[in-house]
């Protein structure tokens, strides 16, 4: 199905309004970042949401405009005072009155005789701007209005304020909004007339209207009916788009799998520590949809540490007692090595084939596993996305388990599902994501929690000390060696940078070699893999007692005799990222700890920050915090991995709509599944609207 013809005026290039040539259409093709290729169309005006509103329906006499109040007045002009020749920075000033009292309107640099023609002497005019005093008289600077006594209908009187961009003016761009908003047609309503009513939302064309030309300030505020109506409808949109690629995938008839409980209780009794609750229940979930006839498709969250390497081992045992394979995914060979060495031992004594697949391998190696997977003797491959490689071929791909989700948008969900034909997909995170944020990005999957630490793990004592006391913490790190302890020493950068004042790992690593000598090595990105896996196996040996690292070592490095984490420039970093960097400590019997080393001043969110970590260990705790101070988009590094940044909808004051929006696309995907009807045909056009209908051919037929 192709847009609906109804919606053409609203993705007409913006080439086509009455005074928008090449130039201004470019600036605002780059301003609105469309996509390679396009233009800006009218549409990316209409989402351009206005920051704030100007009020000027104040309209008084002189004697009652008071400092810093934006007014309207009707002035008589009565003499100008240019400034004297050759002395341009004195200002221009016009003398005026009403019958109340005295003004005078400074123009700075004003050439050309252009305030002589605006405001001509024994003329009226309206006059709007902010008022403020200078050697006690009242005064405005740059008047944003001048307008004929008979024009008044012209003037704004509330007037919305946009983010503009560099060579755009904001008259300018209030003339192509007015153009916008009066060229959005009639749609069919796709909300239901009860939650409009409830709710006293406008229709979509008047909500738009109101945003944009409110006639009443509160009209253009976040919590405005108009706004929320709009940031509802993204939401729908977003929500309407994640249920399609759920029924896509889940739809994709599953295989209902039989267990014996063979393999599992093999596995379970070869553990060396008895399972969480959290796991036990976890594990209950996933067979409960590993039976039915449906794909599934869940999302496993735990904290640093919480044991979902062993879930998923679990699941792989059960399915291959259900006689199908497993793949497991990591994002790094680096990764994928780690996963494969913590489960080798134990799948192998249970008697599950297993084998790891990298890119490094030999011809020879690569045949052999090749061959294992497609007769069906090697149950488990661990890999990166290389598993997934045209000439992989499994015998019977039943789950695929992936690790690290928030690398991974939609579309490389639906890739990944299609290699499984009818797989069931279980995806990891260690990023504990706030329930708002599952909702927006993965509202398709089912969600599994792992809120405890395995047995024995030790809690982590955090400090926080300034930098100062550099020398300190040498000494006493010196000490903690001695004894045989390890640890990890955190920069936020490489190389040394000359716009920033931060302490780079090479640089903290040439200092501290002079006290540790051998005992220290460095790892960050720009290292080949090899190079970074001898480092590591190096530590990991116990050959090397302190590791200079940049953020490499964020996700999935285990060394369990490493107790001591500092992170130097902790007030660089992102609460997710301390979080992460903290939990590679702590996985051993040992107390561990963790030093935060900040450089004054401190801004106060930086602060709040590193008060979170200090006080509390529990990941979903620090998220919600995380997203109290960050907002959502940098949270899960949205700006990389395309997932959806909002236009119209503003998280923090519009969260509540989202599980509305939620549950609304739920019904309605189960009430008409196929998108058919009117309530279809509404429903599509709100997708075609906010850009989602990508996903229009996932609607099964029928």
């Amino acid at each position: 199905m192709s847009r609906p013809e109804t919606l053409q005026p609203l993705f007409r290039s913006l080439h086509s309004i009455k005074g928008v040539g090449d130039k201004l259409a470019a600036l605002l093709t780059r301003f609105f970042g469309a996509p390679e290729g396009q233009e800006a169309i009218v549409l990316d005006i209409l989402m351009h949401m206005p920051s704030g509103v100007v009020d000027r329906r104040r309209q008084v006499g002189i004697a009652e405009a008071y400092m810093n109040q934006v007014v309207t007045l009707r002035l008589h002009i009565d003499r100008h005072q240019p400034p004297p020749r050759g002395k341009p920075h004195i200002p221009h000033r016009v003398f005026a009155h009403d019958e109340t009292g005295d003004i005078s309107l400074v123009f700075f640099r004003a050439q050309g005789g252009w305030v002589e023609k605006a405001l001509p002497v024994g003329g009226e005019r309206w006059v709007s701007g902010q008022i403020a005093f200078f050697n006690g008289e009242k005064q405005i600077t740059h008047p944003d209005y001048i307008v004929e006594a008979d024009k008044f209908a012209t003037l704004p009187l509330v007037e919305p304020v946009y983010p503009l961009t560099n060579g755009l003016s904001s008259k300018a761009l209030a003339k192509l909004v007015r153009q916008a908003v009066d060229s959005v047609p009639a749609l069919p309503e796709w909300i239901p007339a009860e939650t409009l009513s409830g709710c006293k939302w406008p229709p979509f064309a008047e909500a738009m209207r109101q945003v944009h030309l409110p006639d009443d300030p509160d009209q253009g505020q976040l919590w405005s009916p108009a706004r929320q109506r709009l940031a509802y409808d993204e939401y729908l949109a977003g929500q309407i788009t994640l249920q399609l690629v759920r029924s896509s995938m889940v739809s994709a008839h599953g295989v209902a799998r039989q267990f014996s409980g063979k393999l599992t209780d093999k596995v379970r009794s070869l553990l060396p520590f008895e399972l969480t609750e959290g796991q036990e229940l976890a594990l209950d979930e996933i067979r409960v949809d590993l039976a039915a006839p449906e794909r599934m498709s869940r999302l496993l969250q735990g904290d640093v540490g919480s044991g979902k390497t062993v879930v998923a081992l679990m699941a792989m045992a059960a399915m291959a007692e259900s006689g199908a394979q497993s793949a497991l995914m990591a994002p790094t060979e680096l990764l994928a090595s780690q996963h494969f060495r913590t489960i080798q031992p134990i799948a192998e004594e249970a008697g599950l084939g297993i084998a790891l697949l990298t890119g490094k391998m030999s011809a020879p190696e690569r045949r052999a596993i090749r061959a294992g997977l497609a007769d069906g003797t090697i149950h488990i491959a661990v890999g990166t996305h290389a598993l997934f490689q045209s000439d992989i071929e499994f015998k019977d791909l039943g789950l695929t388990v992936v690790d690290e989700q928030h690398r991974f948008g939609v579309h490389q969900r639906l890739a990944l599902s299609d290699k499984g034909r009818h797989t069931d997909l279980l995806v990891m995170t260690a990023t504990p994501i706030p329930r708002t944020l599952v909702l927006t990005h993965f509202g398709d999957m089912a969600v599994s929690v792992l809120r405890q630490k395995p047995k024995g793990r030790q809690p982590i004592d955090t400090a926080v000390l300034s930098i100062g006391d550099y020398s300190r913490v040498v000494s006493r790190l010196q000490a903690r060696l001695a004894e045989g302890a390890q640890a990890y020493w955190v920069c936020p950068l490489v190389e040394e940078s000359e716009t920033l004042d931060v302490v780079s790992a090479e640089d903290r690593f040439a200092e501290l070699r002079q006290v540790f000598g051998d005992q220290v090595a460095l790892v960050h990105g720009r290292m080949s893999a090899a190079a970074k896996q001898e480092v590591m196996a190096r530590f990991k040996a116990d050959e090397i007692k302190l590791l200079v690292a940049t953020t490499v070592i964020e996700v999935g490095v285990d060394v369990p005799n490493a107790t001591i984490m500092i992170i130097e420039h902790a007030e660089r970093f992102g609460l997710a990222q301390l979080h992460q960097l903290r939990g590679r400590v702590g996985r051993g019997s040992q107390r561990s700890a963790c030093l935060l080393l900040f450089k004054d001043p401190l801004s106060e969110t930086a602060q709040a920050r590193l008060e979170t970590i200090k006080s509390t260990e529990d990941g979903f705790e620090i998220a919600e915090k995380d997203l109290e101070l960050r907002g959502q988009g940098d949270l899960l590094g949205t700006r990389q991995s395309g997932m959806p940044g909002y236009r119209l909808a503003v998280p923090d004051v519009h969260r509540h709509l989202l599980e509305f929006a939620h549950d609304d696309a739920k019904a309605l995907m189960e009430r008409n599944p196929a998108l058919a009807g009117p309530d279809g045909e509404a429903a599509r056009t709100l997708l075609y609207l906010f850009r989602k209908d990508l996903a229009l051919p996932l609607i099964r037929a029928g």
